[in-house]
C-alpha cells in the first residue's frame, strides 16, 4: 500500500524538493501552498500532513484546528524557527511533531515513518470528503454545512454517499437502485426521483449551492 502524503507549505521550492523526493520513495505526494488548498485536500484522505506554521492569510496552527474537526492523522509542523510558547501552541492546536527547517531529508523521512507505524498499530481512519464548507464523514454517517449538521434518512445519505464519492460520474435512476437495493430487490426506480429532490431541498435550506445535477434523459452526477 503506497502511503498518501500531503505537502502544505507557501514555498513553491520547498513543495518541489519534498514532493520529487517523497516521489522517489514510492509515497502518493499530494500538495497545497495555501491553507484553504490544504482543507480542501483533505478528500484525498492522506495519512499524514507535513505542515509548514508560517503562511500568509491562514497559518499553520488556524489550518491545524481546522484539519483536526475534520480527520484524525499525524500532522508534523515544518517551521524555519520555533518559541517554546509556538511549539505548545502548535501540539495544544493538534499537532503531533515538529522539524525544524533546514531539515535532513532522511530525518525527516524516518519521523514520518515512525508515526506511520504508530498510525498502523492502531489508528481507525474517518473517511472525509470536504468541499469548501460543506463536509460528509462517510463512516459517521453526517453531513455539515459550516456548524449546521444536516439529517438525512439512511437512504438518503447512501444516495450522497454514492454520488459525491464519484464525483462527475453520471448515475442513472437504475444504477443508483441497484447500488442501493440490489438486483433481486422488487421495486420502482423511479422512487430514486424522490429521493433525490428531497435530498436537494435539505441541501436548499442551507446552501445556494447546487450539489446534485440532473443530466437530461442520462440520470444524476454530484458536483460540488
Amino acid at each position: 500500500m503506497k502511503y498518501k502524503l500531503l505537502i502544505v507549505d507557501d514555498d513553491e521550492d520547498i513543495i518541489k524538493m519534498l514532493k520529487d523526493y517523497f516521489g522517489l520513495l514510492d509515497y502518493l505526494v499530494y500538495t497545497a501552498s495555501t491553507g484553504k488548498e490544504a482543507i480542501n485536500q483533505l478528500t484525498v484522505n492522506p495519512d499524514l500532513i507535513l505542515l509548514d506554521i508560517n503562511m500568509p492569510e491562514m497559518d499553520g496552527i488556524e489550518v491545524c484546528k481546522k484539519i483536526r474537526s475534520h480527520i484524525n492523522v499525524p500532522i508534523v509542523f515544518l517551521t524555519a524557527k520555533i518559541e517554546e510558547q509556538d511549539k505548545i501552541n502548535g501540539l495544544m492546536a493538534g499537532g503531533d511533531d515538529y522539524i525544524i527547517k533546514p531539515f535532513s531529508m532522511g530525518e525527516l523521512n524516518a519521523r514520518i515513518m515512525a508515526h506511520l507505524r504508530r498510525e498502523e498499530r492502531g489508528r481507525d481512519k474517518t473517511r472525509v470528503y470536504l468541499v469548501g464548507n460543506l463536509a460528509i464523514d462517510y463512516d459517521n454517517r453526517i453531513v455539515s454545512i459550516g456548524e449546521e449538521n444536516i439529517t438525512f434518512t439512511k437512504t438518503e445519505f447512501a444516495i450522497i454517499e454514492l454520488l459525491s464519492s464519484n464525483k462527475g460520474r453520471i448515475f442513472d435512476k437504475d444504477t443508483i437502485y441497484e447500488n442501493l437495493w440490489g438486483f433481486d430487490k422488487d421495486g420502482d426506480s423511479s422512487i430514486i426521483t424522490e429521493h433525490i429532490r428531497r435530498i436537494r431541498s435539505k441541501f436548499a435550506d442551507k446552501t445556494d449551492k447546487n450539489v446534485i445535477e440532473t443530466v437530461w434523459g442520462v440520470g444524476y452526477k454530484w458536483v460540488i
